[in-house]
């Protein structure tokens, strides 16, 4: 057992160096990958210049592109046409870490607009910024109404406008509507995931113990009250025809999982294997989530540090969840999301490392290390969901109580024997991998010239609001 626990804290040791630059991924070099591969397989650039050619309503910014104006942003960000730079800069200058309101995704079938910020800096003073309200109002087209949908309870707002933050006024912003859908983040969430790890690996509980300690990490009430609020700025894109504007207290957690995940239940595109890997980029790795600091050790040390929180875990067992609900909608599997857990913590490559774009530039994390991306899609057959059939359609997930399971391809995989379910899973992929050999031997051409039938709507039915 001593050797065991030195074993053990020479690798929590060397898993979390202080320099960033000695960390595993700066000296990991497979023969069969070049640095250079993969780091702009999915650019910012081309995504959202394609929105500002179809609407003409919408710019690319280079407004940081040194990382002056907001250290967390990346060079470029897409904003209202009719804003110029020089409003950004004042407006960043209003809104807690500099992060202004930017677009997140543009919603094609109705023309509305999601984007995220940070809490404006209104204080207890009530002050205002022309610019930032003029950034918002432009979003509007005449007689429009917008949602701003905040992910901290009313009584935290409160209490960050005693400590100079605040939200958006009603008198300032008179076209936007505030909503309240208060979530976890920091030490609570931490915490729960620590309780539910801890009831996950004792075998001695009974079964009224281990139900007992399920609900008291609260882990999967974290999950409903994730998808709930996802779904319900969804709901607004889709069914209210309305902008949102999503934001919390520093815009790089819980905004990040909504923004996100609306986008998975809204966007068939998003639920391809490669449009979910230039989400991540997008929403999670470019848009500044801090993973240096949420994904230093996981709950399995015994370390606590203050600003670690396992908020990019909790988007991946709610983007399980949509898997579970809907399993002929997600082009890629639940063994993508198991590695996409593994490697936010501990990684030879550097997709994942680092807080920002501006962090990464500084360490030359692009020149030095491997990106993820290119090896995950060397092997993209094991990733891929051998059901999958592209649905058109907006996946409403359910959050009733019985809806809601607990991941056991992650929580339970060290207690269950799994090779029963990898055997099953292994014989779907042949058959369906024998199924396109013989079409494509029917219809003389490639499996990518043939039409995918799109999902029944049968699968759609089952509402989350």
């Amino acid at each position: 057992m001593e050797e065991c626990l030195n074993i053990a804290s020479s690798i929590e040791a060397l898993s979390s160096v202080e320099s960033v630059m000695m960390t595993y991924p700066f000296f990991y070099r497979p023969q069969s990958m070049k640095l250079e591969n993969g780091w702009h397989l999915y650019p910012l650039e081309k995504y959202y210049q394609q929105i500002a050619s179809d609407t003409g309503t919408w710019r690319l910014s280079s407004v940081n592109e040194d990382f002056a104006v907001c250290p967390s942003y990346p060079p470029v960000v897409m904003v209202p046409a009719a804003v110029d730079d020089g409003a950004l800069r004042k407006s960043a200058c209003f809104r807690h870490g500099r992060r202004f309101p930017i677009l997140s995704y543009y919603h094609k079938k109705n023309g509305t607009a999601m984007l995220r910020s940070s809490q404006p800096l209104t204080g207890p003073n009530r002050k205002r910024c022309q610019e930032d309200e003029l950034l918002l109002g432009t979003v509007l087209e005449r007689g429009d109404r917008g949602f701003i949908l905040d992910t901290r309870s009313t009584q935290a707002t409160k209490q960050a406008q005693m400590m100079g933050g605040g939200t958006e006024h009603r008198s300032a912003y008179p076209c936007w509507k505030r909503l309240h859908r208060p979530l976890e983040r920091g030490r609570p969430l931490q915490e729960s995931f620590i309780k539910l790890v801890e009831a996950c690996l004792d075998p001695s509980l009974s079964m009224d113990r281990w139900l007992a300690k399920l609900e008291a990490s609260k882990w999967l009430s974290h999950v409903k009250e994730v998808l709930s609020t996802a779904c319900l700025a969804a709901q607004c894109l889709e069914r209210e025809e309305a902008c949102v504007l999503v934001h919390g207290s520093e815009g790089t957690d819980t905004t990040l999982l909504v923004t996100a995940l609306a986008q998975v239940i809204l966007d068939p595109d998003c639920r391809t294997l490669a449009g979910f890997q230039g989400l991540l980029e997008r929403e999670w790795i470019q848009a500044g989530h801090p993973f240096s600091l949420r994904c230093a050790h996981s709950a399995y040390s015994h370390a606590r540090l203050k600003q670690e929180a396992p908020v990019f875990l909790l988007f991946l067992d709610c983007v399980w969840q949509l898997g579970r609900q809907f399993p002929f909608s997600l082009e890629f599997s639940e063994h993508l999301l198991l590695t996409l857990f593994e490697h936010s913590y501990a990684s030879p490559y550097g997709t994942f490392l680092c807080s920002n774009d501006k962090e990464r530039t500084l360490c030359e994390v692009k020149e030095k290390t491997h990106a993820l991306w290119p090896w995950l899609n060397q092997e993209e057959e094991k990733y891929r969901n051998p059901l999958y059939s592209r649905n058109s359609l907006v996946i409403w997930p359910s959050v009733e109580p019985q809806s809601v399971l607990l991941w056991q391809g992650l929580f339970l995989r060290w207690i269950r024997p799994s090779h029963y379910l990898d055997e099953a899973w292994a014989e779907i992929q042949k058959i369906a991998r024998n199924s396109r050999v013989l079409r494509e031997q029917l219809s003389g051409t490639s499996t990518k010239d043939i039409p995918t039938p799109t999902s029944s709507g049968a699968e759609t039915q089952t509402m989350a609001i």
